[in-house]
C-alpha cells in the first residue's frame, strides 16, 4: 500500500493555488458586475488633429470677459458648461458667450453631488438649468457635465432620456490648484493633448488667463483645430471604450 505524505511545502502551495482561484473568481465575478456600468464620454477617437476646450463656470465671474477676448484673438470656439445659479447671477455673461459664438451647455443647476441626488431631483437640476440657458441663448443644451465629475448609471440615463450626451474629459488643466502657475497648467495641456482631446479649464481660476494664450498658440502652431465638444463627439452608432475613449463602431 503506497501513502501520500502530506507536507507543510504541499499545504503551503495547496492554500496558494486556492487563494489565487478564489481571486480570480472575485475578479471574474467583479468584472461581470461592472459590465453593466455606464460611462460618459472623456475624448473621442479621432485620426484628425481636433481638440475641444471647455470651461467650468461655478462660482465668480471676473475673467469671462478675459477669457473670450483671447479665444477670440486665436480664432478658437469653445464649450461654457454653466451651473443654473451662475446663469441667475450672471445672464449678461452667457449672453456675452453666446453673442461671442461659444456654446452654453448644463453644469446641473445648483452644483450637488450627482450620486447622491434621486433621480427626480436629478431631473430637476438637469431642466432648470437647461430652460435657464434657453431662455437667453434660445438654445436648449444638449450636451452636461457632473458636478465634480461625480456620476453613476441614473445620471447618465436620466441624461440620455432627455436626449443629452454626458462629458468628461482627458486633458486635466488642474487651473483650479492653489499651487498651480500658467508654466504648469501649459505644460500639462500641451504634453496630453492628442486627436479628439477633451479639455477642462475653469471660467474663474486664477492663472487660467495667464496660461491661455500659450497654450492656443502652441496647439494651433502643432496644427490643431478647436472645435465644440458636440461637433467632435459621434451622435449615433458608436461604443464608449473602458477608458472613457468615444469611437464609432464597426460596420
Amino acid at each position: 500500500m503506497r501513502y501520500i505524505v502530506i507536507t507543510k511545502k504541499h499545504i503551503t502551495v495547496f492554500c496558494c493555488c486556492f487563494m489565487a482561484s478564489i481571486f480570480a473568481i472575485i475578479c471574474s465575478v467583479g468584472v461581470l458586475a461592472n459590465s453593466g456600468r455606464k460611462l460618459p464620454i472623456y475624448c473621442v477617437e479621432s485620426e484628425e488633429k481636433k481638440v475641444a476646450l471647455s470651461f467650468d463656470a461655478a462660482w465668480g465671474n471676473d475673467d469671462t470677459e478675459t477669457l473670450i477676448k483671447i479665444l477670440d484673438e486665436y480664432d478658437a470656439k469653445a464649450t461654457f458648461f454653466v451651473v443654473g445659479t451662475w446663469v441667475d447671477k450672471y445672464p449678461e455673461s452667457v449672453k456675452q458667450l453666446h453673442e461671442a459664438g461659444h456654446q452654453i451647455m448644463n453644469h446641473s443647476n445648483t452644483h450637488p453631488y450627482m450620486t447622491k441626488i434621486d433621480k427626480v431631483q436629478k431631473l430637476d437640476e438637469l431642466t432648470s438649468c437647461n430652460n435657464k440657458i434657453a431662455e437667453i441663448t434660445g438654445k436648449s443644451p444638449t450636451l452636461f457635465r457632473p458636478p465634480y465629475g461625480d456620476y453613476d448609471n441614473e445620471t447618465i440615463e436620466t441624461v440620455e432620456d432627455m436626449g443629452m450626451y454626458t462629458i468628461q474629459w482627458d486633458v486635466d488643466s488642474l487651473d483650479w490648484k492653489d499651487n498651480a502657475t500658467p508654466e504648469s497648467i501649459c505644460e500639462k495641456v500641451t504634453k496630453k493633448v492628442k486627436n479628439g482631446s477633451i479639455v477642462l479649464f475653469h471660467n474663474d481660476a486664477e492663472h487660467t488667463p495667464e496660461a491661455l494664450p500659450n497654450i492656443l498658440k502652441c496647439l494651433k502652431d502643432e496644427g490643431y483645430e478647436f472645435v465644440f465638444i458636440e461637433d467632435l463627439i459621434y451622435k449615433e452608432n458608436y461604443e464608449i471604450k473602458h477608458d472613457g475613449t468615444q469611437c464609432k463602431k464597426d460596420g
